[in-house]
């Protein structure tokens, strides 16, 4: 059964059922509008979107992939500003040959990330789209916090990450070399190198550290989308300061992603610097502050004058590209 087969309500009644309702919301899907609680007089709101052949082809990615995928990239942003994610509303345009049962299985994928946190799924659009597009907005409660921006980090902190490095951009790699008739690729157990292909289709993250690291005193913090060295020198211009990261703190993830590496020859330091979608979360906190058990120090905020870089790899400007560019359509 297609899409084209069903009227808007006929799939509607499809999906809602496998939505979650969330423990904030007051009036889920229905009516015009979902009502959510926002107890702080805040509420934290960020959107994104996923468009096909461009964030994930069909040959390779399930519905629920996609779901999964939609509904980490929103609630990790959430929690990179330190709030807890208490709903989602999705925006989905589909061509009308799409399999109903693809469109089923991202609402499960939806529910299979945000029913464990409590999170909503209350609302959103259909429409009509030669190609598949997901837009998520996202929204979250500070609890009464202040909330972490990536402005905030000072000379003297410590960096800390939470959560993987590499192992989504591994999986693409190893995915890429299946499409053009390689080995490596989803289904060879031989060549699948502990789960890295479904890091790929289905990144996780450290949720629930946002709001510790927030707690704790985090000074800033965001969510490590396009690649560390991108995402850190986000951080380090708007707070107007220099990382420097230590290469002895991503010795594990190197070791871990060397088997990979060599499989699709590629350099896994590529991977772990400047590969993007694994989601963690990247932070400064104080000298004095006690660093929660989810992070790992990596590095150190210096201060930067105008013509130094804004990350550094030991003092030294790093040598592999600084990771993903959606208009440019590559890594740099």
């Amino acid at each position: 059964m297609h899409v084209a087969d069903l009227t808007e309500e006929q799939l509607l009644a499809l999906i809602v059922p496998e939505l979650p309702l969330g423990s904030s919301t007051l009036l889920g899907p229905g009516d015009d509008a979902a009502i959510v609680a926002a107890p702080d007089g805040r509420f934290v709101v960020t959107t994104d979107v996923l468009v096909e052949d461009r964030h994930f082809r069909r040959a390779w990615s399930s519905g629920e992939d996609v779901g999964r995928r939609a509904a980490v990239q929103n609630l990790a942003d959430v929690a990179a500003m330190g709030a807890v994610p208490t709903s989602l509303v999705v925006t989905l345009a589909v061509p009308g040959e799409l399999d109903v049962a693809w469109v089923v299985g991202l609402a499960r994928g939806l529910a299979a990330v945000c029913g464990p946190l409590g999170v909503g799924v209350v609302g959103g659009d259909l429409s009509g789209s030669p190609l598949v597009v997901v837009s998520v907005a996202a929204h979250g409660d500070l609890q009464g916090r202040p909330p972490v921006l990536r402005s905030g980090a000072r000379v003297g902190d410590v960096v800390a990450h939470a959560g993987v490095l590499g192992r989504s951009a591994a999986g693409l790699a190893l995915v890429d070399r299946a499409a053009a008739g390689g080995t490596a690729g989803p289904g060879d157990d031989d060549v699948s190198h502990d789960g890295l292909v479904t890091a790929y289709l289905r990144p996780t993250s450290p949720l629930p550290a946002g709001p510790e690291a927030a707690r704790a005193g985090a000074t800033a913090m965001l969510d490590v989308s396009d690649g560390l060295l991108r995402d850190a020198g986000r951080m380090a211009r708007a707070s107007g300061v220099r990382l420097d990261l230590h290469a002895d703190a991503f010795a594990a993830d190197v070791t871990e992603l060397a088997n990979a590496a060599l499989a699709v020859g590629a350099d896994p330091w590529a991977w772990v610097l400047g590969g993007g979608e694994d989601h963690g979360l990247l932070a400064t906190f104080g000298p004095d502050a006690v660093v929660p058990a989810s992070f790992r120090v990596i590095g150190r905020v210096e201060s930067r004058a105008a013509d130094d870089p804004a990350v550094t790899v030991d003092a030294v400007a790093p040598a592999v590209g600084p990771g993903w560019d959606h208009f440019a359509g590559r890594p740099d």
